[in-house]
């Protein structure tokens, strides 16, 4: 059993507060936290002692790099139901977060990756800071992107978050506010003061005292030949586009996805134009679990991750090879419904049910007094 340690609750003042304890792991998820994390802001929600959250990561390298994919590779391997299980209560998670009747801040310092952006970027106050590398960088493993991800991404200004998604490029606190992946920018120094204020204050009014201006971003530049790129109707016209269009960071981001699993490239382009159109961040969080689960039993994935993480060879042999060879029978296999297996969530404003089960509401670890 997973040591208890990887997440801890704590009540300091009127804030209840989340930290991601894992960090020689970059404070990556695994199914036992996320059911804790699930049970504890449940609780917090009927306690009227608590007023807001705060999710943190330990150490200082991030809040969260992701998913345990070491876990969901071998999962893949031996064809096995483990991380069906796990996106099922993740993404129940990042509907309870978006729908949370509380402030839920989210610091978004260092690394914020895959499940991290899950965990914050559906938060009411999301801060960065000089440190943050926020991404999606789900297509460099043969995945796409989840948690609700392709939901934010396709809501980004222009084709921002279709270039964000396909490349799985990483942003700093400038771009991600550009984004609308991030609300306020604090400088990292200011954090302890920002998170012993909260013990106090509520969150409007000590943001207000720590808010500055960011360092310079690239994408709201960039927004000419993104736009106009991204816009191609397949995955082939917009890599033609980049690499026709003579702006060297547009060639630099066609050689990217030409680098990327083709088939994840062109589900990723899918699923950011269905999410568009497809209502309600729990529409698409259940379009996602579809995606997901069709994944598990795509060649690419197990090749990607490892490629990336366990051998390192960072030398994929993806299959199919290239864009041509993904027909629109490939890409429509990812959303194939999964029957009684399909995932429903509640539409915001609808009672949801109060944790999975198994979550350790705060002080039953002795957190709160």
């Amino acid at each position: 059993m997973e040591d208890d340690n990887s997440v801890l609750f704590a009540a300091e003042g009127r804030t209840g507060v989340i930290t991601l304890n894992r960090p020689k792991a970059l404070n990556a998820l695994t199914h036992p936290m996320v059911v804790r994390i699930d049970g504890a802001l449940a609780a917090w929600e009927r306690d009227p002692a608590i007023v807001q959250v705060l999710i943190r990561g330990a150490g200082e390298r991030g809040l969260c790099a992701g998913g345990d994919i070491r876990a969901i590779h071998d999962d893949a391997r031996a064809r096995g139901g483990g991380s069906a299980g796990f996106w099922r209560d993740e993404y129940r998670l990042n509907a309870r977060i978006a729908g949370f009747s509380k402030p839920y801040v989210a610091l978004m310092d260092g690394f914020v990756m895959g499940g991290g952006v899950g965990v914050s970027a559906h938060g009411s106050v999301r801060i960065v800071t000089e440190r943050s590398r926020v991404a999606m960088p789900e297509t460099g493993i043969g995945f796409v992107p989840d948690v609700g991800g392709t939901y934010l991404l396709a809501r980004a200004p222009g084709e921002l978050g279709t270039h964000l998604g396909l490349t799985g490029a990483v942003v700093g606190a400038a771009d991600a506010l550009v984004c609308g992946l991030a609300d306020h920018f604090v400088p990292s120094e200011a954090l302890p003061g920002l998170v012993a204020d909260l013990a106090a204050a509520p969150v409007g009014e000590v943001v207000e005292r720590y808010a500055a201006v960011p360092p310079v971003g690239v994408l709201a530049e960039a927004r000419g030949w993104i736009d106009a790129c991204y816009a191609g109707d397949s995955a082939e016209e917009i890599v033609e586009r980049l690499l026709a269009h003579g702006d060297p960071a547009a060639k630099e981001a066609g050689e990217t996805l030409l680098a990327k699993s083709p088939t994840a490239v062109k589900v990723t382009l899918a699923a950011l134009r269905r999410a568009a159109v497809s209502g309600p961040l729990e529409r698409v969080l259940e379009q996602e679990y579809r995606v997901s689960c069709n994944a598990l039993a795509s060649a690419d994935l197990v090749e990607g991750i490892r490629a990336q993480v366990i051998d390192k060879d960072r030398a994929p042999r993806w299959s199919p090879a290239t864009l041509a060879e993904v027909t629109d029978a490939d890409v429509a296999r990812y959303f194939t419904p999964l029957g009684a297996d399909e995932l429903r969530l509640p539409d915001a404003g609808t009672e949801a049910e109060d944790g999975l089960g198994s979550g350790v509401a705060p002080g039953q670890d002795g957190s709160r007094g």
